[in-house]
């Protein structure tokens, strides 16, 4: 199945969420969370993840997750990844039980498309320091897709992971899988890359972004995903293609902020302030940009 009726099929199953200029949300991908060992590219991150995490909870955002989440390709059992990084786990729950949590699938967490194996790993955990079960992500819905709508001037843009139509990593998924678990997984940790990765494919990045641009030009709705882990904010006049980059970066994480009807591609890492001590900070990559100011976009003003 090509892009174009990927992308179709994505927009008409969409879960609509309207927004408008009070509405408040950061997107995050390819957070790749995995098991603390030597592959796991997340582990480094971890704690500036936590402390934007704590910032976006206490200022009122929904965190909406866009996909590879969770390292569920290189790691068969969801547990051991949540029982490494249970403080991170916590945090995200801490959305969830506020109902400020959309949770999302990429290719590298697709098994949760699954609603038994969402139902057996996300809705409860055992909790080793309590010794007793208790609730994760109750009752969580998991979306392939997420259609943002502009109130004022009814716009839209889908949301997505990125890897719709990238036929290894969507149609021959599972053979990833077997790839990476019995071959790449040990080849990552002495530095190797995997070459269907768009992340590491300029070629195959390079596809997928001009394969996203013309069903924006064709459908006048925007898109924003992840999955090339290439971070992209366009100006008004360009299409909309946005991309929240990921989390697995040598030095920070990249996001996508949605605040007072305007998106921001945002940067946090760890710099050294005036006195020399270390400390997370927030750098403003791109924008902010007013939803409405995407010229590409199909718009159709409410009536009075």
């Amino acid at each position: 199945m090509n892009t174009d009726k990927r992308l179709d099929n994505c927009y008409k199953s969409a879960k609509k969420l309207r927004v408008n200029d009070q509405s408040k949300l950061i997107f995050f991908s390819d957070v790749h969370r995995g098991d603390n060992s030597m592959a796991d590219e997340f582990a480094h991150n971890q704690n500036i993840y936590a402390f934007a995490l704590d910032h976006y909870y206490n200022h009122g955002f929904t965190y909406i997750e866009v996909g590879d989440g969770d390292e569920l390709m290189e790691h068969a059992k969801f547990s051991h990844i949540r029982s490494a990084h249970s403080d991170t786990y916590m945090m995200l729950r801490r959305f969830h039980k506020d109902n400020r949590l959309i949770y999302m699938y990429g290719n590298h967490n697709m098994n949760l498309k699954k609603p038994y194996y969402v139902q057996k790993n996300l809705n409860y955990f055992y909790d080793e320091y309590l010794d007793k079960t208790s609730d994760l992500f109750l009752n969580v819905e998991i979306y392939e897709s997420l259609l943002l709508e502009y109130e004022l001037t009814n716009q839209q843009i889908l949301v997505v992971h990125g890897h719709q139509g990238d036929l290894f990593n969507d149609q021959l998924w599972f053979t990833g899988v077997i790839g990476i678990r019995l071959f790449w997984r040990y080849m990552h940790m002495i530095g190797f890359h995997n070459p269907a990765s768009p992340s590491k494919n300029k070629n195959k990045r390079h596809k997928i972004e001009k394969n996203f641009s013309k069903w924006i030009e064709d459908n006048k709705v925007g898109i924003l995903c992840g999955h090339t882990h290439r971070p992209k904010l366009p100006e008004a006049k360009e299409f909309p293609y946005l991309n929240s980059g990921c989390c697995i970066h040598p030095r920070g994480i990249t996001g996508i902020e949605f605040e007072d009807g305007k998106f921001t591609l945002v940067y946090w890492h760890i710099l050294p302030d005036s006195d020399g001590k270390l400390c997370i900070q927030k750098k403003l990559m791109r924008g902010p940009i007013g939803f409405s100011e995407y010229t590409h976009l199909k718009s159709t003003p409410p009536s009075l």
